[in-house]
């Protein structure tokens, strides 16, 4: 790790560490944002609403492929940032080993169980008779790629783990822009639609890992991608599963939730699923922003927790205090041009004033998923395995009967509000559990959580 990387880790000033760490990771989910944006608005300028509901209806899938890559990724992040702030930096390199080859593993055991079983993940993904075939194309690409999906996510979180900020943006800003770069050709040039666009997310993802790599095994100083430092040990697999398992039931629990959710949907027309689509892109824009924030200090709190934890406290104390600002500036924005925002992917007037119903509910909740999210990164940093498991489950067994409730109760508004709901009391229980765990943690947090 280079001397600058060490220094924000040990002396900077708190502010100027949190935005080494946070800033890029903030722009690099931004622009993943955009792209998903830019996804839906290139295929929305084909005027066929199936297309939009195939786009909404894999969500699930992709955040499962997502889950895999992060199982690895975070868990070997976030002890790879604790062996260095124990200066243990030989065993840095066999974690960062296990967890590149790993991750290559597990998305070949994807690609091996999920093409054979392509129509029933298709059907059990929602797809309705319009939105079926273009489901099922999108579907079958991204299983033939999630080898390289996987190992994406896997590698962004290993090399944001060393303090390389500033390198984990640029793979991840690379893989965004190859990424747009490839969906208007195969849009507007080859007509490739669903299969070109899906094929464009394989490829950039394929761009960035290549470059990740590259940066393991030639410019970091303890990170590798060589075989000669693969190990597999008890304390290796522990260290990454106790936090990787939660970070990756997690995932799925909200892939399921968003399969659930478009179930409902379902019932009240393709307006409404393409709406919450549509809707749900927007709100990732800020929630990414904040997620960025929450997971880019995560190394700065892992480091700090085996190194110096007062600096942690005032890590924590400054970030809550940036994710209020964050979210009221957003909240603004968004209530006072929704209408505009949803009629950027459609001109129907419907799926307009559904999708930005949609945004203003989901919305209120913004501070919440911001605070969650912050809660469940120190978990991770800090290795509280129980604590992240309880976080990766409580949104989504809350959801379900809330849902059911809600929909039974109030029709289409009850679906809607079930999203704030459920957030609401993940957020109740992280802090909970944060207050219980201070002295653990460390004592001086007693200020912090009272």
């Amino acid at each position: 790790m280079e001397a600058q990387n060490l220094h924000y880790f040990e002396k900077a000033p708190i502010a100027k560490a949190v935005a080494h760490f946070a800033v890029p990771m903030m722009l690099g989910t931004s622009m993943s944002v955009i792209y998903s944006i830019l996804n839906a608005f290139f295929l929305g300028t084909l005027h066929n609403t199936a297309i939009l509901t195939a786009l909404a209806l894999t969500l699930p899938l992709f955040a499962a492929i997502m889950a895999l890559g992060n199982l690895i990724g975070i868990g070997s992040g976030a002890f790879i940032s604790r062996l260095l702030g124990e200066k243990k930096y030989d065993h840095v390199k066999h974690v960062s080993s296990f967890a590149f080859y790993s991750s290559l593993l597990l998305g070949l055991i994807v690609l091996a169980v999920g093409l054979p079983l392509i129509d029933p993940i298709v059907h059990g993904l929602g797809a309705t008779a319009g939105a079926f075939g273009f489901t099922k194309d999108y579907v079958t690409v991204m299983l033939i790629g999630s080898p390289i999906v996987v190992l994406f996510f896997t590698l962004e979180n290993i090399v944001r783990s060393e303090g390389a900020a500033i390198t984990s943006m640029v793979g991840m800003i690379l893989s965004v822009a190859v990424n747009i770069i490839l969906d208007a050709l195969v849009i507007f040039v080859f007509h490739g639609g669903v299969i070109g666009v899906a094929s464009a997310t394989v490829v950039s993802n394929l761009v960035a890992s290549a470059f990740y790599a590259w940066h393991m095994g030639f410019k970091s100083q303890f990170l590798t991608v060589s075989a000669k430092w693969f190990k597999v040990s008890k304390d290796i697999v522990s260290n990454v599963f106790k936090i990787g398992v939660p970070v990756f039931i997690m995932s799925v629990f909200l892939g399921a939730m968003s399969l659930i959710f478009n179930h409902y949907l379902v019932d009240y027309g393709e307006q409404a699923v393409a709406g919450y689509g549509i809707s749900s892109r927007l709100l990732q824009f800020p929630e990414f922003i904040l997620m960025g924030l929450c997971e880019g200090v995560v190394p700065l709190i892992a480091f700090s927790f085996t190194a110096n934890k007062l600096r942690m406290k005032h890590t924590i104390a400054f970030t809550i205090k940036t994710i209020v600002a964050l979210a009221v500036v957003f909240g603004i924005v968004v209530y006072l041009i929704s209408d505009h925002l949803i009629g950027m992917f459609t001109n129907d007037p419907q799926l307009i004033q559904m999708g930005s119903y949609i945004l203003h509910v989901t919305f209120l909740s913004l501070f919440i998923t911001g605070m969650t999210s912050l809660f469940t990164g120190i978990f991770q940093a800090t290795a509280q395995g129980t604590a992240a498991f309880v976080m990766s489950v409580i949104q989504g067994i809350t959801l379900i009967p809330v849902l059911y409730i809600a929909n039974r109760m109030h029709g289409f508004h009850g679906v809607v509000w079930s999203l704030v709901i459920a957030d609401a009391v993940a957020f109740l229980v992280g802090a909970v559990m944060l207050y219980l765990l201070r002295n653990k943690l460390q004592p001086d947090l007693d200020a912090l959580v009272q």
